[in-house]
């Protein structure tokens, strides 16, 4: 099943025989201070940066989040999607919890982007469904819902379900709906990732959608998270994740190996492009810091 994104010019396919697709994380401003700085002042010179960053670094697609505590986001949205849409043709994904800011920023948004996210809680799927429908958009769903985050995968399955059937009931196309099966750190819970590696495997087998990650977040607590995330990441593409959210720069890399070694890279030619980019702007960033 394949998931088809649309920026101004270029068009970006998720499907599990193809490329694996990152999602750029960096434009986010929870945890990050520089970035929370520069939106509040207005200051968008940080934005610019890290979209050309991303970009450069392999990101197929760039998440878009303003929620700093106390600004008007339904306001900054528009202004933060229009630049960005200005500085790159690639998709796009909007990413925030209230309707009304992503209305706001679905609204000038080129081509066809993706919600991020929708879950199975009443109120967010009466909330977010229409708008991601009235859009044409495509959409993330968490397997949480009412009762919270499931501990077993079998029961985020029957989360999955609810929400592909009532996208499904509104007309939104399956293959724009992308189950994320939610990734929670080992360092509290030793089977947390495990579960969310079952989660992929039963989500992929019942349904054939397309499955998102917020990988870095199982190792959150831990030293040495790097290592944790390359490593969980290159088992839940094996296991049949087909996209995630995630910093290029650190696990574009990992990405492109994986593919490689999954018969998705005839004649090696994109991990090759890709290494040698990698090299050009290791140097550069050296260059700059010497």
């Amino acid at each position: 099943m394949h998931t088809v994104l649309k920026g101004k010019t270029k068009e970006i396919t998720i499907g599990i025989d193809r490329p694996f697709v990152m999602i750029g994380e960096k434009i986010n401003p929870t945890g990050r201070k520089k970035l929370a700085a520069a939106l509040t002042e207005g200051n968008f010179d940080y934005v610019r940066q890290l979209v050309e960053n991303q970009a450069a670094w392999g990101a197929d697609i760039l998440d878009i989040n303003v929620g700093v505590p106390g600004l008007d986001e339904v306001a900054l949205i528009p202004k933060v999607v229009e630049l960005i849409a200005s500085l790159t043709d690639i998709p796009l994904c909007l990413d925030s919890s209230n309707p009304a800011v992503l209305a706001a920023g679905l609204a000038v948004m080129p081509g066809k982007p993706l919600v991020n996210s929708v879950s199975g809680e009443t109120k967010r799927l009466e909330s977010v469904l229409p708008i991601v429908k009235d859009r044409g958009a495509a959409v993330i769903g968490l397997t949480m819902d009412d009762n919270g985050i499931p501990k077993t995968a079998e029961e985020r399955v029957a989360v999955a379900e609810k929400i592909i059937e009532r996208a499904v009931k509104m007309n939104i196309p399956v293959e724009d709906i992308i189950i994320d099966p939610l990734v929670l750190t080992v360092g509290s819970d030793s089977k947390a990732a495990l579960i969310t590696l079952q989660t992929i495997d039963l989500v992929r087998k019942e349904f054939g959608v397309n499955i998102n990650l917020g990988a870095s977040n199982v190792s959150f607590g831990l030293p040495d998270r790097l290592t944790v995330n390359q490593a969980f990441l290159t088992l839940a593409i094996q296991m049949g994740a087909t996209c995630s959210i995630t910093d290029p720069a650190k696990l574009g890399p990992i990405v492109k190996a994986a593919d490689l070694l999954l018969g998705r890279d005839d004649n090696s030619m994109r991990y090759l492009k890709y290494f040698r980019a990698a090299e050009k702007l290791r140097t550069q960033e050296a260059e700059k810091t010497a």
